[in-house]
């Protein structure tokens, strides 16, 4: 059964922080790079931080230094530690194996939106 439960999402004020959360099927998981998505109103789905398998982790420039990627490979998890949150993280979040694309299956996301 494929499944991306994406959870974590909610208000906060800029600066703040959010931990997202996401459970995936063993079949999108395992051995699979992983990332975090988001998509703001009106704009297309960016890629924001993914990791390989063994750990090792890359970052869109705006969220480097501020964002942290994890996966858990016991428990076909991964988490997005954000901070110092701005407006322009606003967004839905999805997490997906690096490089789906649209036709590919997708988890509801989960919402975060920063605003004072």
């Amino acid at each position: 059964q494929v499944r991306l439960v994406e959870t974590g999402g909610g208000l906060v004020q800029p600066g703040g922080s959010l931990r997202l959360s996401c459970a995936a099927s063993r079949s999108i998981f395992t051995g699979a790079i992983m990332a975090w998505y988001r998509q703001a109103p009106g704009k297309q789905r960016e890629l924001v931080a993914r990791i390989t398998w063994r750990g090792l982790s890359d970052y869109k420039d705006s969220v480097e230094g501020r964002f942290t990627i994890a996966r858990d490979n016991a428990k076909n998890t991964i988490d997005l530690q954000m901070n110092n949150l701005q407006p322009e993280d606003t967004g839905t979040y999805y997490c997906n194996k690096y490089l789906a694309v649209a036709k590919d299956y997708w988890g509801q996301g989960t919402q975060v939106t920063v605003s004072s």
